[in-house]
């Protein structure tokens, strides 16, 4: 079992889970960090309160993140076939990542961005900034840490559910562990997975943490 081509797989499939994983976190907050913002400032409390549009907006993340991620894969499977042309493999797990993970990431962008010093927006509005300059130099920077720490939030979120993927046709580690591991009874194949993404995970939490502390300005 503990043989190079095992091995081999093992880093394969690794692969394969931090390319699901990456690439589904840019593309989450490429929709989702917007997004975040249109709720923040669309608040009645906002820059530019807009009470209908925030409204619709907060139902309709609310029930994007009401559907549990098995269930997302397979609502989005027609989705997923026109995009990647298949319903199967790391490139269709992609399309159902983004779509369970971009809701989440506006809220956690809205968290962030609701952290901010409301005496600091106060200030540069009465200097005459425009909402989308206070947004640019006001808001992201000064969530920045926040915004980092809710990335690393986002990023390990989303690499646990590209393991589950593996259940309903997902690749990589989450993949291997159940169909060659727990279908097969081969405890290497479903252990040594597990540990690596525990890894994995330890080492996106350590990265985001101490960047998170070196653009902190409050230390």
């Amino acid at each position: 079992m503990w043989t190079a081509s095992f091995w081999t797989q093992i880093g394969l499939e690794l692969l394969e889970t931090l390319y699901m994983t990456l690439t589904s976190t840019v593309l989450a907050y490429v929709l989702g960090l917007p997004l975040g913002v249109l709720l923040v400032v669309t608040d009645k409390n906002g820059l530019r309160p807009a009470p209908r549009l925030n409204a619709v907006l907060n139902v309709v993340v609310n029930l994007l993140r009401s559907v549990p991620f098995l269930l997302m894969m397979i609502v989005v499977a027609p989705l997923s076939r026109l995009i990647a042309g298949t319903t199967l493999g790391a490139n269709a797990t992609i399309v159902s990542l983004v779509c369970a993970a971009f809701p989440f990431v506006s809220r956690v962008v809205e968290g962030s961005l609701r952290e901010v010093d409301h005496g600091v927006v106060e200030a540069a509005i009465s200097m005459g900034a425009s909402p989308w300059q206070i947004i640019r130099k006001v808001l992201l920077p000064e969530a920045t840490p926040s915004l980092i720490t809710g990335a690393t939030l986002a990023l390990t979120t989303i690499l646990g559910y590209s393991a589950m993927a593996g259940a309903l046709g997902g690749g990589g580690l989450g993949a291997l562990a159940i169909n060659y591991g727990y279908y097969r009874f081969n405890m290497e194949y479903m252990y040594l997975p597990v540990i690596v993404l525990v890894l994995v995970v330890q080492l996106f939490q350590f990265a985001g943490d101490t960047l998170a502390a070196r653009l902190d300005r409050r230390r």
